[in-house]
């Protein structure tokens, strides 16, 4: 899960750039298109990989540039500027309804490419005003990881409402292992992880002051105070809390896909996912969508951004979506696709489920979105110090500017 901080500015300073871009591909005979994302090692890898068959396919030279996350849109405006945006451009999800607004993106529909069978928080993820213009291959969210050789030992199934969670993290905590082990801390990290929290129980970012935001928060609270949760967690990122589950010291954890990685390095380390509890056994499990769509960029050569066109249409083909998953921890994009590869994992299958009831972040607030998510980890924060009662904390972060 990756957030850019700096796109909202890019909605505003991109659109006066755009006269007359191109990347200097011919307007017929193309032989290279470029490509600009923010994987790095080993993922950056993997996307080589299908950007070559790709090109292969469509028998062009893919230049791919990797530029780090933090620094992609800074380095598009750059691109905007001296009329040079890359041919295809990854943006992270959230970005893309915010870059479209700019003008910067062309709609996907001029290259037969539609989001017909892929999960409806990808399709709204990357859709502005009508138009798509960003279509993801590959998706992730969050779910909850469980050490089975400890629930084993305690006689514990694992939870499926947050009674049980709370239940079986007391249970679990001692000598020297927590419960439960996520990430609270005050970025959009912190955010990202209450989502599931929030949205499952009627909570909405519009208005984080509500009776249903405040049960959650207040969830977490009694955990923490239980004991359950670490006091330390208000400053983990979701690195930290895998680092606590394998070491041992967390029995349960929220996470994402993308850790499965990690995780193999540790043989001995038993564990399985399931879908994150829900306050009661009828509610849905509903997480944020994360994941990184390709758009083409309005260079001005219509010539070069047609068979950019065919490059986002292959990449995102049911095969390449199966290769990207695979390479990245991820989950297709596409529904059918996406089942027929949790038939045959069962740690991957408890994501696919998430991920075809997930919530795009962008979905409701488009380019607004990033000041609610500052007011909901602002609240979560002191909320968990203990500054403020759950209600308190979320009345006054959404007061904030």
């Amino acid at each position: 899960m990756t957030t850019l901080a700096a796109a909202a500015t890019a909605a505003l300073l991109i659109g006066t750039a755009l006269a007359a871009c191109s990347s200097g591909g011919g307007s017929s005979g193309t032989t290279t298109l470029t490509v600009e994302d923010y994987y790095q090692s080993p993922q950056d890898k993997v996307m080589e990989g299908v950007y070559n068959t790709c090109g292969t396919a469509l028998g062009v030279t893919i230049k791919a540039t990797h530029v780090p996350g933090a620094g992609l849109i800074a380095k598009v405006l750059q691109q905007a500027s001296a009329k040079n945006l890359p041919d295809v451009l990854m943006l992270d999800n959230p970005d893309v309804q915010q870059i479209a607004s700019s003008g910067a993106l062309s709609p996907l529909k001029d290259y037969g490419i539609s989001g017909d069978g892929f999960a409806p928080a990808v399709v709204k993820a990357g859709t502005y005003k009508g138009d798509l213009y960003g279509l993801a291959p590959a998706v992730n969210s969050l779910a909850l990881f469980y050490n089975t050789d400890m629930f084993t030992k305690a006689g514990l199934t694992p939870p499926k409402t947050w009674d049980e969670l709370r239940s079986d993290a007391k249970q679990l905590t001692g000598n020297g292992v927590y419960g439960f082990a996520f990430s609270g801390i005050n970025t959009y990290e912190g955010t990202w992880q209450f989502l599931p929290f929030m949205w499952t129980n009627g909570g909405d970012e519009k208005n984080i002051d509500t009776p249903q935001t405040a049960q959650a928060l207040q969830f977490l609270v009694d955990m923490m105070n239980d004991g359950s949760i670490s006091k330390a967690s208000i400053n983990w990122a979701q690195s930290d809390a895998l680092d606590q589950f394998t070491a041992g010291k967390a029995a349960m954890m929220e996470n994402g896909p993308w850790q499965f990685g990690s995780l193999a390095k540790f043989p001995d380390l038993h564990w399985a996912t399931v879908p994150m509890p829900t306050r009661t056994a009828s509610q849905t499990a509903v997480a944020p969508l994360g994941g990184e769509a390709f758009t083409v960029p309005e260079t001005g050569d219509r010539g070069t951004m047609t068979t950019a066109g065919k490059l986002v249409k292959c990449i995102t083909s049911s095969k390449n979506q199966v290769t990207i998953a695979q390479g990245e921890g991820d989950v297709p994009a596409n529904l059918a696709t996406a089942a027929k590869v949790g038939a045959s994992n069962k740690l991957i299958q408890p994501f696919v489920e998430v991920v075809s009831h997930a919530r795009a972040r962008t979905g409701e607030l488009g380019a607004d979105w990033p000041k609610a998510a500052t007011k909901i980890y602002t609240a979560e924060q002191l909320a968990l110090t203990g500054k403020a009662t759950p209600s308190a904390a979320l009345k006054q972060a959404q007061g904030s500017n």
